[in-house]
């Protein structure tokens, strides 16, 4: 099947993958675009997402879980591409901040961070997406980064990096540049970080070349804090990153798993804290992985 026919089949979806296909696959004008993306607050997943935030700020209810079932739906927001602009981004954000804390941190404000990176990137990417700062998050990071180039919530206890921390973490200081400029700083650290991934071949270990778990091969959507190849080529793809032979065989991974139909499946799910199905069956054709296997392949060979 072309690529004309799978994208017309993505365009026929929720808003919140229509919008970008319009703008990374199609190149439809900016103004197209936005019109597209306020959908995503007014209809489809978005809409009913949003619809779930209890006034008191939280999804999920008010106990122990609360505040991960709320990272969970916030960072799905983020990757709707919810205007942060709109009425209803600001509305959620604003009961963020009004009412939830980190009650076991001394009542930290939310958007000051917990204390394990792989959250905290995780609230600094959906936090400066949505127009908060996250100064402490972003000082507690730099701090935190291993000698390796990565993170991992297990330090200092542990002194390797964790695929699974630093692609949140690389996420979140991206998001972070991109609200308020680069600095030489968080620059400095997504550089290294990168050369993490990239020594690594994204998925293997440097010191036998081994794949280090076979699952980082399958494709899933929502990725909540998991690893796999295609969330770390298309956080290169983001980041604007020259791809070099070091993703090749990366590359490979995502161009096998494409069925015949021009289409990527739903590989396997992870848990759902948030008992939000977007595309509920594994095995069958995902708008999702479609359309992000499709711009990491367009990235790699350089097209438009």
């Amino acid at each position: 099947m072309s690529d004309a026919s799978v994208t017309r089949w993505l365009l026929g979806g929720d808003p919140a993958i229509r919008w970008r296909v319009m703008q990374d696959l199609v190149h439809e004008p900016v103004d197209v675009v936005a019109s597209e993306r306020s959908r995503v607050a007014r209809e489809g997943w978005g809409q009913l997402l949003l619809a779930r935030q209890a006034p008191q700020g939280w999804w999920g209810g008010p106990n122990d879980r609360g505040w991960m079932i709320t990272m969970d739906a916030l960072a799905l927001l983020r990757e709707m591409g919810l205007d942060p602009s709109s009425e209803e981004a600001r509305r959620a954000i604003a009961r963020v901040k009004a009412h939830l804390t980190w009650d076991r941190l001394g009542n930290r404000p939310y958007f000051d961070g917990e204390t394990e990176p792989c959250i905290n990137g995780a609230i600094l990417a959906f936090g400066s997406y949505f127009g908060e700062r996250c100064g402490a998050i972003v000082d507690r990071l730099l701090d935190e980064q291993l000698a390796d180039g990565g993170w991992n919530c297990e330090a200092p206890s542990s002194t390797r990096s964790s695929f699974h921390s630093t692609i949140r973490v690389l996420e979140g200081l991206l998001e972070y540049e991109r609200a308020w400029g680069d600095t030489i700083a968080v620059t400095a650290a997504r550089l290294k970080a990168h050369e993490y991934l990239l020594e690594r071949r994204m998925f293997r270990r440097l010191s036998t070349g081994e794949i280090i778990d076979r699952k980082w091969t399958r494709f899933a959507f929502p990725t909540v804090w998991h690893y796999d190849v295609l969330r770390g080529l298309d956080y290169l793809r983001s980041a604007d990153l020259k791809p070099d032979e070091r993703v090749a065989e990366a590359i490979g991974i995502v161009e096998a798993r494409r069925h015949q139909n021009g289409r990527w499946p739903m590989n396997h799910l992870y848990e759902d804290r948030l008992s939000f199905p977007l595309e509920a069956e594994t095995g069958r054709a995902s708008r999702w992985n479609t359309m992000r296997a499709m711009r990491v392949l367009r990235w790699y060979r350089n097209e438009r």
